[in-house]
C-alpha cells in the first residue's frame, strides 16, 4: 500500500467543532508539535455555548469545575462571578482561552462539515465543508459532542406558525423581546426549566406544555466571593486531582455513609441539606445508595413531592409537576431557580400533553384536544439528537464501506465512547457511549488526553493509522449492554435512549461503567504491546480484528 508523505496531508490533525472540547484538542494538538485545524460550523466558538444564548441558559456545574483545568495561570487568570455562570460569560471565558493560547489562527469558523471520508490508498481523511473547502488530514478529531444537534418535536404545521418560533438549541443572536408577549415554551427539560422563569414576569402569559415531569431541584447558585476565589486557586493542585479521579468529576463531598446507617428522622434531615446542596451535589453528595436502593430513592422521591407541594400554591398543578414513573436521578434532572415557584403567577399555566395531547401548530397558535390557544412567540426547549445525532448527519464513510448513516442505523457500535473499528484516526470524543453520568467535560478531556497520547506514540514508533480492533470494540459493547439494565439512568422513555426523537432506535447511549470502567479498559489497552495491535505502520493493511 502507496502511503503520502505527510508534507501532503493539509494538517497532522484536524478538529471538527470549537465548543469545551474541540478547543482542548486543538491546544494539545498544537502543543504536542502537530499541524492542527479546527472546522466550526458557527460564527464563533463555543459549541453549545454558542448555540444556547436563551435567557437564563447556564452550567449546572460549578463554573470552576466545567472549565479547563491543564493550566494553572489560566485558572488564575479568569474569575469566574459565580458559582454556575450563565452562557455571556461561559462564551467570553471559551473566547478567552482561545486567545490566551493563540488557537485562533488555527480555527475556521462557519464552516459545516458534510463528508468526512477516509482514503484507504493514501490512509488519510478527506474533510469537505458545506461551504466547499476540503482539507485533508492524518488524525481527524471530531468533537461535535452529543448535544448538537436541536431536535424539534413532531408536531404537524410547525412551519405554518406565522409567529416566531425559537429552538432553545439554536437561540438567534439578537435578543428576543418577550415583552408584553402570548408564550409557549414546549419542553420540560433543563432549558425550558431556566426558561420559564427568566421570562415569566414580563411575559403577557406563559404556557409551559410538559410531556412527563422531571425531578426539578434548586441550583442554590452564589456568587464567587474573594475569599472563595482565594480558596480555590490555593488549593488548584488538589482540586485537579479531585476532578481527575473523581467518577463523578466534581468536587462534592460524598455523604459518607449509606442510608441505612441514619434514623428516619435523621434522613429527612439528611435530605434537608440535600435540597439547599448546589446542583449536582443532590446525586453525589446524597447517600450511597441512593442509586441502588429502590426504598431509599423513594422515600427521597416523596420528600421532593412535599416539597413541590409546598411550593405550588395549586394542588392539581402541583400534582402534575410531580414524576410518576421514574426514581430521582433516572433522567437527567434539571437544576434551576424559581421553577415551582413561577407556576404561582396568575399569567403562568401548565399544561400535561398526556391529559391533553397537541393536535396541530397552526398560523396563530397550538390547538390542543381541549381548544386553540393563541401565541406570538413559539420555544421549543425539545432537546437534542443525542450522542449520535450529530456524527451519522457528518457524512462520514471509512474503510471496507463503513458508513455511520447506515451502520449506525440501529444504534451506535464503539470503543470507548470515541473510537470505532473500521474508523482508522477517526475520533469522537463526548460521543455516544463516551460520558457515565456527571461532569461531561471531566469524561472528555480523559478522552482527548488519551487520543492525544494515542496520536504522539503513533508518532514516535513511526506509525501511519489507529483504530480499535473488532474485538476490542465488542468487549466494550459487552460491558455497555451488561451494564445499562443496572444504570441509574435506565429508563428508556429518556434520551439517554433516543426517546425524544420519534423513529430513533431505543439504544441506551451513555457508559453504564462510568468513569471507572472507562479508564479501566483504556489502561489495559495501553499496556498491550502497540495498543493490542491497533496500529499499522506505513506499508502494513488495517487488521480487521
Amino acid at each position: 500500500m502507496t502511503v503520502k508523505s505527510d508534507n501532503e496531508v493539509d494538517v497532522d490533525v484536524l478538529v471538527i467543532g470549537a465548543g469545551v472540547v474541540g478547543i482542548y484538542a486543538l491546544y494539545r494538538a498544537i502543543d504536542a508539535g502537530f499541524t492542527a485545524r479546527t472546522l466550526e460550523a458557527g460564527d464563533g466558538v463555543g459549541g453549545v455555548w454558542y448555540w444556547n444564548r436563551y435567557p437564563e441558559a447556564r452550567f449546572d456545574s460549578e463554573s470552576y469545575t466545567y472549565g479547563y483545568i491543564f493550566s494553572k495561570e489560566l485558572f488564575r487568570e479568569w474569575r469566574w462571578r459565580e458559582e454556575f455562570a450563565t452562557q455571556p460569560e461561559i462564551e467570553d471565558y471559551l473566547n478567552f482561552v482561545v486567545d490566551r493560547f493563540d488557537l485562533r489562527k488555527n480555527i475556521s469558523t462557519g464552516q459545516r462539515v458534510v463528508s468526512a471520508v477516509y482514503d484507504e490508498t493514501d490512509a488519510i481523511w478527506v474533510v469537505t465543508t458545506e461551504a466547499g473547502e476540503t482539507t485533508r488530514a492524518r488524525w481527524v478529531i471530531s468533537a461535535t459532542g452529543g448535544l448538537s444537534v436541536p431536535h424539534l418535536p413532531e408536531i404537524e404545521g410547525l412551519d405554518d406558525f406565522q409567529g416566531e418560533g425559537h429552538h432553545t438549541g439554536a437561540w438567534p443572536h439578537t435578543p428576543i423581546d418577550f415583552t408584553g408577549k402570548r408564550v409557549a415554551i414546549i419542553g420540560n427539560g433543563p432549558s425550558g426549566a431556566q426558561l420559564l422563569p427568566a421570562i415569566v414576569d414580563v411575559v403577557e402569559s406563559v404556557d409551559l406544555y410538559q410531556r412527563t415531569p422531571t425531578w426539578t431541584t434548586p441550583l442554590n447558585n452564589a456568587p464567587i466571593t474573594s475569599e472563595r476565589y482565594e480558596w480555590l486557586h490555593d488549593n488548584f493542585e488538589d482540586i485537579v486531582t479531585v476532578l481527575s479521579t473523581s467518577p463523578s468529576g466534581f468536587l462534592h463531598e460524598p455523604a459518607g455513609k449509606f442510608s441505612t446507617e441514619d434514623s428516619a428522622e435523621a434522613r429527612q434531615e439528611f435530605y434537608e441539606k440535600i435540597w439547599t446542596s448546589p446542583g449536582f451535589a443532590k446525586l453525589t453528595s446524597n447517600y450511597y445508595d441512593m442509586t441502588t436502593n429502590r426504598d431509599v430513592n423513594l422515600e427521597f422521591c416523596e420528600f421532593l413531592a412535599k416539597k413541590i407541594r409546598s411550593i405550588v400554591k395549586d394542588p392539581v398543578t402541583a400534582d402534575r409537576l410531580i414524576p410518576k414513573d421514574h426514581l430521582f436521578g433516572a433522567k437527567r434532572p434539571p437544576f434551576v431557580t424559581n421553577y415551582f415557584e413561577s407556576f404561582n403567577k396568575p399569567n403562568a399555566g401548565l399544561i400535561a400533553l398526556k391529559e391533553t395531547p397537541i393536535v396541530r401548530v397552526d398560523a396563530t397558535g397550538i390547538e390542543t384536544t381541549e381548544g386553540h390557544r393563541d401565541y406570538d412567540i413559539i420555544v421549543y426547549a425539545t432537546g437534542f439528537d443525542f450522542g449520535t445525532g450529530a456524527l451519522t448527519r457528518m457524512g462520514v464513510k471509512g474503510r471496507e464501506g463503513l458508513d455511520l448513516s447506515i451502520d449506525w442505523a440501529d444504534g451506535p457500535s464503539d470503543f470507548g465512547g470515541f473510537s470505532a473499528n473500521r474508523l482508522p484516526n477517526f475520533f469522537f470524543p463526548g460521543g455516544p457511549h463516551g460520558a457515565g453520568g456527571g461532569n461531561y467535560p471531566r469524561y472528555s478531556q480523559d478522552q482527548v488526553d488519551w487520543i492525544l497520547d494515542t496520536i504522539i506514540y503513533a508518532r514516535e514508533q513511526g506509525y501511519h493509522s489507529f483504530e480499535p480492533t473488532a474485538a476490542q470494540e465488542a468487549i466494550w459493547m459487552s460491558m455497555i449492554e451488561t451494564l445499562a439494565p443496572l444504570s441509574i439512568f435506565s429508563v428508556e422513555h429518556s434520551h439517554y435512549y433516543g426517546a425524544n426523537v420519534e423513529g430513533k432506535p431505543r439504544k441506551f447511549l451513555l457508559n453504564p461503567g462510568g468513569r471507572g470502567k472507562l479508564h479501566e479498559i483504556l489502561d489495559g489497552v495501553s499496556s498491550t504491546e502497540n495498543y493490542g495491535g491497533a496500529f499499522t505502520s506505513a506499508h502494513e493493511t488495517v487488521a480487521a480484528g
